[in-house]
């Protein structure tokens, strides 16, 4: 299941999809706030988006489900995790949100008002790696989803909550100390959104994987590495558990 960052949408998890498939069933969806779920419940936080996603996977009838989180779907999904951990086999996070105060917020919030294909591509760029250029498939979708009614000022409105002073909140290392199955943390070296430092304090039996000279944008810089990523952390085992069997549910 696959939860993309602010100011996407499901759309820009093509990549990943079709490296995955035909071994995976994957849901990806678009968060509270974003694209088809503009108007949905849990537009307000990620705590609030968090509870909104479980409950519809309650509605689906899913069991347990292999959790993939981008940004502050990162945070999401981790929020996810910690309310309802039976719910969740494995937790694969690519430069999650709430791991540490730090944020540009000038850049999300230039992110959140860009309304033309020229200023969306200008904020991916900006926000991925150096010499990274976004995939025009994502640059259009953006497009596509910045045009429904009330979705700009949504999203103005989102990126100003979540970066006030420029800083944002923090998940307690208490907290994710308590999360059993498997977490995997993808962080890129170059992150212009949020630093990589962040990653230095994860629990120990996290496992973290730099990518070199990649940005925030890994699902759009480095698609079949997270696909493989996403793999591996599923075929784990939780601790203390015998090994969770299967893919995710869609």
């Amino acid at each position: 299941m696959l939860l993309h960052g602010f100011g996407s949408c499901h759309e820009t998890w093509r990549d990943v999809i079709s490296a995955l498939a035909p071994s995976a069933r994957v849901l990806a969806y678009d968060l509270p706030g974003h694209g088809n779920s503009l108007e949905c419940d849990g537009n307000g936080g990620a705590k609030q988006a968090a509870r909104a996603i479980l409950a519809d996977l309650a509605i689906r009838r899913l069991g347990r489900v292999h959790l993939v989180g981008h940004s502050m779907g990162g945070a999401i999904a981790t929020l996810m995790a910690l309310a309802d951990p039976e719910r969740v086999a494995s937790l694969t996070l690519l430069a999650p949100g709430g791991f540490g105060p730090e944020i540009n917020g000038p850049l999300l919030r230039r992110y959140a008002a860009a309304d033309d294909s020229n200023e969306i591509r200008a904020c991916l760029a900006a926000m991925s790696g150096p010499g990274s250029m976004p995939p025009e498939h994502v640059v259009e979708a953006l497009l596509r989803m910045r045009g429904r009614p009330g979705q700009l000022q949504t999203l103005v409105d989102i990126a100003a909550a979540m970066t006030r002073d420029d800083r944002q909140g923090v998940i307690p290392g208490e907290r994710l100390e308590t999360l059993n199955m498997p977490v995997m943390v993808v962080w890129g070296t170059d992150d212009p959104v949020l630093p990589v430092d962040q990653a230095e304090s994860l629990p120990a039996h996290f496992h973290l994987h730099h990518v070199l000279e990649a940005g925030h944008m890994l699902a759009e810089e480095a698609p079949d590495l997270i696909a493989e990523v996403v793999r591996r952390n599923t075929r784990r085992r939780r601790r203390g558990r015998r090994p969770v069997l299967g893919a995710a549910a869609s």
